[in-house]
C-alpha cells in the first residue's frame, strides 16, 4: 500500500475543494495558502498523522493564523497579582487614557507652551516623585530595567555590596547576580544566607565600592534566626562613606494595607524616607498600574540615570506613561484609590463581601455542576506578600458534566470563549469570587455552559 505522505494533494487541489473556497470569500488568499502548503509539509514531514479532512485542516490552520494570540482571561484562581495573567488590571480611568492616547496623537515629545521637543521622561515625573516623597523620578519599561539603569549609572565597573540573603532569583530565572553582571557592576555579597549586620557592610567598604543595594526579598519569607540592618541603618552607612544607597522594594506598595492584615511589604514613601538614594519598584503590582519600572530619589542620581544611554533603550511608550500617571492620580485620595484600583479593591475585599459574590455566582452556575460554597484562601501573587493568605469563599464545581475529571474540566474553561482560568483541589474544580469582576460572572456562566453542552 503506497504511503499517503508521498501523495498529499497539491496546494491548488485544496484550494479547489467546497470548504476552502468558501473559506477564500472572507481570508486573505496568502494566509489561506500559507495554510494548506504547511498542512502537506508537515504530513510529508511525519510530524503528525495524515489528515482524513485535508480541507478541515486549512481551515483550522487559518482559524490559527488569524485568531489573536494575545486575548483576554477571566481569572478565577484568586491570585491577585497573578503574573501569567498580566498581573494587575488596571483601573478604568487608566484605560480611558490609555484610550485617549492611543486614538490619536499626544505631547508624548512635545512642550506645548514652546513648540519645541520636549522629553517623554517628564511625563509621570512629578506625580511620582510627589507620591514617594522624592525629589525626582524617572520611568522607564520594567523594574529590572530601572535597576539596570541604576546600577549602571552609580556603579559601573565598581563593587555593588550587598548580602548573601538578598541574592534572589525572579520570575523566569531572573537572578539578581545576572542584573547586576548586565550593568556592568561587580558584585560583593556580605554576611550570611539568613544573618547579615551592619558591620558587615563596613568590612567590605573599600576604594573599589560604587553602591551599597538593598533588595527586598518578596517571592519569600525567612523566618527563625535571621538578622537584616534596619534601611535606615544602611542609608546612614552610606550617607558616612558618601556612597549611594539603592533600594529596591519590589512591589511598588503606595498605599497602607496594614489594616488589612498586609503588613510584611516596604511601602515606596518608608524607603525615601529612610534615606535612600534611589528607590526601585515595579509599576504594574501593588501599584495596580502597567507594566513600568519607576525610580525616585535624590535629584543629581535620578538625573545621571536620565542621561544612561540604558534609560533610552529601554524607555516606557507613550501607553504605559498615559496608565501610570491616570493610575498615580488616584492616589492623591486615598479612599478612591482603594475603591478604583482593581489589585487594592481585590486585596481589601471583607469576607462578607466575598460571600455573597460567591453567594450569587452560585445563582448564574448551571445545575449540572452541582455548585456549592466552600471556604477556601487567595493570594496576593506577582512575588509580592508572599506569606499573606487571605481568606475566601469559593464556588466548588463537580466535574461530572465533562466525565468527571477536574483537570479535564479546567482544560476545557481555558480553551474556551471567553477563556477562564480555575483552580483544581481535591478533585474539584474552584472558582474564587475575588478575582472576577461582578460584571463578568454571566460570562463565566456562559463559558460553563457552553462546556457543558459541548
Amino acid at each position: 500500500m503506497p504511503d499517503p505522505r508521498r501523495t498529499p494533494p497539491s496546494v491548488e487541489r485544496l484550494l479547489q475543494t467546497p470548504a476552502v473556497r468558501t473559506l477564500l470569500e472572507h481570508a486573505p488568499r496568502n494566509v489561506v495558502v500559507a495554510a494548506a502548503r504547511e498542512v502537506i509539509a508537515a504530513a510529508r514531514e511525519g510530524r503528525g498523522p495524515v489528515p482524513e479532512d485535508w480541507a478541515g485542516e486549512v481551515v483550522d490552520g487559518v482559524a490559527r493564523r488569524t485568531t489573536a494570540s494575545l486575548h483576554p482571561v477571566l481569572n478565577a484562581t484568586g491570585v491577585v497579582l497573578h503574573t501569567n495573567l498580566g498581573r494587575a488590571p488596571l483601573a478604568e480611568p487608566a484605560i480611558a487614557a490609555v484610550q485617549a492616547v492611543a486614538a490619536g496623537y499626544s505631547n508624548l515629545e512635545l512642550d506645548v507652551a514652546t513648540g519645541a521637543r520636549g522629553s517623554r521622561m517628564d511625563h509621570c515625573a512629578s506625580l511620582l516623585a510627589g507620591l514617594a516623597g522624592a525629589e525626582d523620578a524617572l520611568v522607564v519599561n520594567n523594574a529590572a530595567g530601572a535597576l539596570v539603569v541604576a546600577l549602571n549609572s552609580t556603579a559601573a565597573g565598581r563593587e555593588v555590596i550587598i548580602p548573601r540573603g538578598e541574592l534572589i532569583e525572579i520570575g523566569g530565572s531572573f537572578r539578581i547576580p545576572d542584573i547586576l553582571e548586565k550593568s556592568d557592576a561587580v558584585l560583593r555579597e556580605v554576611g550570611t544566607t539568613n544573618r547579615t549586620h551592619l558591620a558587615d557592610y563596613e568590612r567590605a567598604l573599600s576604594e573599589r565600592t560604587g553602591a551599597i543595594l538593598t533588595v527586598h526579598r518578596s517571592n519569600f519569607e525567612l523566618k527563625g534566626f535571621v538578622t537584616t540592618p534596619d534601611p535606615a541603618e544602611i542609608a546612614g552607612l552610606a550617607g558616612r562613606v558618601a556612597l549611594p544607597y539603592l533600594h529596591d522594594v519590589g512591589s511598588g506598595l503606595l498605599a497602607d494595607l496594614s489594616g488589612y492584615g498586609l503588613t510584611s511589604e516596604p511601602r515606596v514613601p518608608e524607603a525615601v524616607r529612610a534615606g535612600a538614594s534611589l528607590v526601585v519598584f515595579s509599576g504594574d503590582k501593588l501599584l495596580g498600574g502597567p507594566q513600568a519600572g519607576c525610580l525616585v530619589g535624590r535629584p543629581e542620581l535620578v538625573e545621571r540615570c536620565r542621561k544612561n544611554p540604558l534609560a533610552r533603550a529601554l524607555r516606557a511608550d507613550k501607553l504605559t506613561l498615559a496608565a501610570l500617571e491616570a493610575t498615580l492620580a488616584l492616589y492623591h485620595d486615598p479612599d478612591r484609590a482603594m475603591r478604583e484600583i482593581p489589585v487594592l479593591r481585590m486585596l481589601t475585599l471583607s469576607a462578607g463581601e466575598l460571600a455573597q459574590r460567591a453567594r450569587r455566582l452560585v445563582e448564574l452556575v448551571p445545575e449540572g455542576y452541582r455548585p456549592a460554597l466552600v471556604e477556601s484562601e487567595s493570594a496576593v501573587g506577582g512575588g509580592a506578600f508572599p506569606g499573606a493568605l487571605l481568606p475566601t469563599t469559593a464556588v466548588a464545581l463537580d466535574p461530572a458534566p465533562v466525565g468527571g475529571a477536574p483537570n479535564a474540566l479546567a482544560l476545557r474553561l481555558r480553551l474556551g470563549s471567553p477563556s477562564v482560568l480555575a483552580r483544581v483541589a481535591e478533585d474539584r474544580v474552584l472558582l474564587d469570587p475575588r478575582t472576577v469582576p461582578e460584571a463578568r460572572f454571566a460570562d463565566l456562566a456562559g463559558a460553563l455552559r457552553r462546556v457543558a453542552e459541548e
